[in-house]
């Protein structure tokens, strides 16, 4: 019955070949990603410096819904190029978005849609043209799951699967996702814009009847097939994962093993949806503690020098369950305290938001947040730095300022937030507050003068640069520090 399968979705990707767009070379393309070796960040295949700075987006957004039909490639190309003005460097991005009927990227399962094809070929050269990239999951498990009934995986509409309970579990699907991995690599690629490959989306017990002990044998069969794919075809591969929803995390422990630790991928993804911060801000400043806390637990999980990111976060319940957006000036600074303490926790870059606003897309006090950050990671050299969290580690003179940090001997990341500002009814840090100042000991620092440069992450600037001398190897002491709401800290030993 398999062989079956195969044989029908190979025919019938076949069939519609002749129908689809030629293939065509982009007129200018990115260098390749990959893991830095020896340290758990990203780099170009040119050896520089490289951080995932973006959020997740859909085809079926305001932001996106010109490339469908080329109903307004210029529009689309405007806001990449604004994008790339503000420092985004990433975009995460489902093959097809099935919330409604028209963007289904098979259809019957195994004929590849023609329009589809053709707004993913657009997507590829405009994203090249502003050095965009693209980190790509093959389905939308999320509308996927809830209208099943209409997708055409459904064996019901000459789908393969018969339950979506069984996705995990049916060799006809895994074959028809095999397929569509295929098919993909085949036509995108050989492309730079494809950062890596987010293989299943928010895999989930859910899935496979409540199973989780057949998730790694699913990983192994997708990651092994995509990088036979490509070698076969380029002679190397692009960087994989798998995410997790990460709540899965409390109720089924031994998944950590699968997502943080198989053999074949190359860095670890979970979602950030804490029940009593992150999906329902009450302030500003708890998301960020959880944030940090998060991942604290993640990198603790992670062997040798396999990066971490959040690929996912936002107010989920507040805005699907409540029907609430969050004002803008709250949402703003929600956004911008989670990703500071993301990226100062010791994670690459500041996590990947879903919107969970009306419409779908960032403000554009989260767009200047993304460009702070990306100027701001100019300051450290990744492919060098072999960071452990420290977030407990660093002493704090101040109980009301919490600290955020990750370093090795060499340089450091600290991110030092107030939490006793919030205000009574806005629930944002109060910014007129007045300054405290703060002592922090940062342990394990080799011996020499540090370059320490002080950044503000609202403004998106550097305050000042100290040279510091640290006469010992031991904790660097800096000292005086002035906090009003919050306070960057980019520390590098001078050579």
């Amino acid at each position: 019955m398999l062989e079956k399968v195969k044989n029908q979705t190979k025919v019938n990707a076949s069939a519609v070949k002749s129908k689809l767009p030629p293939k065509q070379e982009l007129k200018q393309d990115l260098p390749w990603i990959q893991v830095a070796p020896g340290a758990p960040y990203f780099i170009t295949e040119e050896g520089e410096n490289w951080t995932p700075i973006g959020q997740n987006d859909a085809i079926t957004w305001p932001d996106f819904d010109g490339l469908f039909r080329r109903k307004n490639l210029r529009q689309v190309e405007g806001h990449l190029a604004w994008l790339a003005g503000h420092g985004v460097t990433c975009l995460r991005l489902m093959l097809e978005y099935a919330q409604g009927d028209y963007r289904y990227f098979e259809k019957p399962a195994g004929t590849f849609s023609p329009n589809m094809v053709r707004l993913w070929d657009d997507l590829f050269d405009l994203c090249a043209r502003y050095n965009i990239r693209i980190l790509l999951t093959p389905v939308d498990t999320f509308w996927m799951w809830l209208r099943w009934k209409h997708h055409p995986y459904n064996h019901k509409n000459g789908g393969p699967c018969k339950k979506r309970s069984e996705w995990l579990l049916c060799p006809a699907t895994l074959q028809a996702i095999k397929n569509r991995l295929s098919f993909a690599a085949e036509r995108w690629g050989g492309s730079g814009v494809l950062f890596a490959w987010d293989l299943w989306n928010e895999i989930h017990p859910a899935h496979a009847g409540g199973r989780t002990d057949i998730f790694a044998g699913f990983i192994d069969e997708l990651s092994q097939h995509v990088r036979d794919t490509e070698q076969r075809l380029y002679g190397r591969s692009h960087p994989q994962t798998v995410s997790l929803y990460g709540p899965v995390l409390q109720e089924h422990p031994a998944v950590a093993e699968v997502i943080f630790r198989h053999p074949k991928l190359d860095f670890a993804s979970t979602h950030f949806y804490d029940a009593a911060t992150i999906n329902y801000p009450k302030n500003t400043v708890d998301s960020a503690l959880v944030s940090g806390r998060l991942v604290r637990e993640a990198l603790e999980h992670l062997q040798g020098s396999r990066p971490f990111f959040d690929s996912e976060h936002g107010p989920i319940h507040l805005f699907k369950d409540r029907h609430k957006t969050l004002p803008e000036y709250f949402d703003d600074e929600y956004f911008r305290h989670m990703q500071w303490a993301h990226l100062a926790s010791g994670a690459a870059g500041g996590g990947m938001r879903w919107p969970n606003r009306h419409p779908h897309t960032l403000t554009h006090g989260m767009r200047r947040a993304q460009k702070s950050m990306a100027a701001f990671v100019q300051l450290i050299d990744w492919k060098n730095f072999s960071r452990k969290n420290l977030n407990e580690e660093v002493r704090v003179s101040q109980s009301n300022v919490a600290v955020f940090a990750c370093a090795d001997a060499q340089q450091a990341v600290v991110w030092l937030l107030r939490t006793d500002t919030i205000q009574k009814k806005l629930k944002t840090v109060n910014p007129e507050a007045t300054p405290v100042e703060v002592d922090i000991a940062i342990p394990n620092m080799a011996a020499g003068f540090y370059t320490v440069t002080f950044w503000n992450t609202r403004d998106g600037k550097v305050l000042a640069t100290e040279r510091v001398q640290h006469t010992s190897s031991g904790k660097l002491q800096l000292k005086s520090l002035p906090v009003a709401t919050d306070l960057a800290l980019a520390v590098r030993l001078q050579r």
